[in-house]
């Protein structure tokens, strides 16, 4: 089960890929500033997250409207990520938790996905400016969608 409401959001630092090369993204940098909305997800070029990524940009006006940067996170590498971003045309980060230790600090590992062990679950966060937890999903299984309606009432209520 993924980690309660009213939670201290753990802190972490994850990769992605830029134009210019690998960045640091941090959860901290965020604090005081803006709400944050982690997409915990199991793998880039399969068909439910390419809707779900798919999904959220296309309605990224909701979330930006409620002041909050989105950010995506699974087990891929950010070089695989940078391309299935540039594919799809995902308007937000994608970032690479490769080791897992995001998706275990937040606990929204997945047993066994597809056979090949561990990944990372369907999971969606909403955080505050302060770093507590507002929102926390876990699908019941990896083909179902996080109930986006209320991740976005989780965030006009901020």
């Amino acid at each position: 089960m993924p980690l309660p409401v009213g939670s201290k959001a753990p802190d972490f630092t994850l990769k992605t890929k830029t134009a210019e090369g690998l960045a640091d993204i941090t959860l901290s940098s965020h604090l005081g500033k803006e709400n944050v909305v982690l997409l915990f997800y199991p793998g880039a070029f399969t068909g439910v997250c390419t809707k779900e990524m798919c999904d959220v940009t296309s309605g990224l006006g909701v979330y930006q409207n409620a002041n909050a940067q989105v950010y995506g996170v699974s087990n891929d590498t950010p070089f695989v990520l940078a391309e299935w971003s540039k594919q799809l045309s995902i308007g937000f980060p994608l970032l690479s938790d490769f080791q897992k230790a995001v998706a275990t600090a937040y606990d929204v590992i997945w047993p066994d996905f597809a056979g090949l062990g561990a990944g990372t679950a369907r999971a969606v966060f909403v955080i505050d400016k302060e770093g507590v937890i507002q929102y926390a999903e876990q699908t019941p299984t990896l083909g179902d969608l996080p109930q986006f309606a209320e991740v976005e009432k989780a965030l006009a209520s901020l």
